[in-house]
């Protein structure tokens, strides 16, 4: 027998976009917000950066979910796995169903690790790691530490990924403590990336150049990490353009799998049809889903074409909590999200690079009085310490 509820405003998703949502439909006195999350516990995932550089402990990444659970909201324990959006329906991973009057849709993305043969297999082993797992990420550290010369390898994959400055800032942490330790010019390092930049904004673009050119970091562009070799110790970068593959060995390597919206998402009638990513298809400045008007997308699952972060969500959450009251009441969805993200870029062990943007891709500072084309010790502290108390403090209460 198929177990059914029905909760007014129904969210998918217990991360940043789901929390800061239901925190802010509570505040406006929603009562009847349903979060569906079968996870246990919530991860404060741009500290796993600081965690892979021996910047951070991993316990300070994660606090238990009911911790973070605005009060109030009906947390329903399971995953969604399909959506029908003309029954209103949630089907959950138990074979329960959640219908909706209204949908919110904040699933996350999805690592396809498959996507490069011999990744998955050999994390944690022979020197290869990756920050987007909390348990791997402190083995990325140890990799770090354990490594005196030879050769190291950086990637990013092509598409959207989450926090799209990680793959990189990883590599000049590292080049930064082989450094200190006095073993940098022993070190071959090397950073693949899909794009013919480092940083799709010139102006932040030119100061990243000098800092991979500051640690004599190779930058192979438009090339992306296809084959791993965990046992070799070498992976396979293909030129897009070409298609010419050139073999790279490595003695540490830290690398990123492709990502996408989650397979139940991308496979479903909510999906832009048009992108294999499969996001959900929203207008990219109300986040009102194109073709059902009571959806909702935001964060990594939607499909707006904005740098998948935090800041994003932080930008995006108050726009479509206003605009889904408006619907409620009759009215149109007049907030409107520019694109705004912000990736914060680490480039030393005690320096970082605020980079701040919308769809324009031009810089947009959002500190006054402050220069942030550039790297400051000042905005180190930010990301370590200020950031997370703003996650954790405020934006998930709906404060900010």
């Amino acid at each position: 027998m198929v177990t059914k509820q029905h909760h007014r405003t129904v969210i998918v998703g217990g991360g940043s976009a789901g929390i800061s949502v239901a925190a802010r439909l509570r505040r406006a006195g929603e009562r009847d917000v349903a979060v569906l999350d079968p996870s246990e516990r919530h991860y404060y995932q741009p500290l796993w950066t600081l965690v892979g550089g021996g910047r951070a402990p991993l316990k300070e990444s994660v606090r238990p979910q009911r911790s973070v659970m605005p009060k109030g909201v009906r947390w329903i324990r399971r995953a969604a796995v399909a959506v029908d959006p003309e029954a209103q329906e949630v089907t959950l991973d138990d074979g329960g169903v959640v219908t909706y009057d209204h949908l919110v849709v904040c699933a996350g993305i999805q690592l396809d690790w498959d996507g490069v043969p011999g990744l998955e297999a050999g994390l944690g082993q022979n020197g290869l790691s990756s920050n987007y797992l909390p348990h791997t990420a402190p083995v990325t550290w140890r990799f770090i530490r354990e490594t005196r010369s030879g050769s190291a390898v950086f990637s990013m994959p092509s598409g959207a990924i989450k926090c799209g400055g990680a793959p990189q800032k990883i590599a000049y942490l590292a080049a930064d403590h082989w450094r200190r330790e006095g073993v940098l010019g022993r070190m071959d390092i090397h950073l693949v990336l899909p794009a013919d930049t480092i940083f799709g904004v010139p102006e932040f673009a030119r100061v990243l150049e000098g800092v991979a050119r500051r640690y004599g970091i190779h930058v192979h562009y438009g090339s992306e990490v296809t084959e791993v070799r965990p046992e070799a110790r070498e992976v396979v970068v293909t030129d897009i353009g070409t298609g010419l593959k050139t073999t790279l060995p490595y003695d540490m390597a830290h690398l990123v799998p492709p990502q996408s919206a989650p397979d139940w998402l991308k496979h479903g009638p909510l999906a832009d049809a048009a992108s294999p990513a499969g996001y959900v298809e929203i207008d990219k400045h109300t986040m009102r889903h194109v073709r059902y008007p009571n959806i909702w997308a935001l964060g990594d699952a939607g499909s707006s074409p904005n740098s998948k972060t935090g800041a994003a969500v932080r930008r995006q959450a108050p726009v479509v909590v206003e605009n889904l009251l408006a619907t409620m009441h009759g009215q149109e969805p007049l907030a409107v999200y520019n694109g705004y993200s912000s990736c914060p870029l680490t480039t030393a062990r005690d320096k970082m690079l605020l980079a701040e943007f919308d769809y324009s891709s031009r810089p947009a500072p959002s500190i006054p009085l402050i220069d942030t084309v550039r790297e400051r010790t000042d905005m180190w502290y930010l990301k370590r310490h200020g950031l997370p108390f703003l996650y954790w403090n405020l934006m998930l209460r709906g404060l900010a």
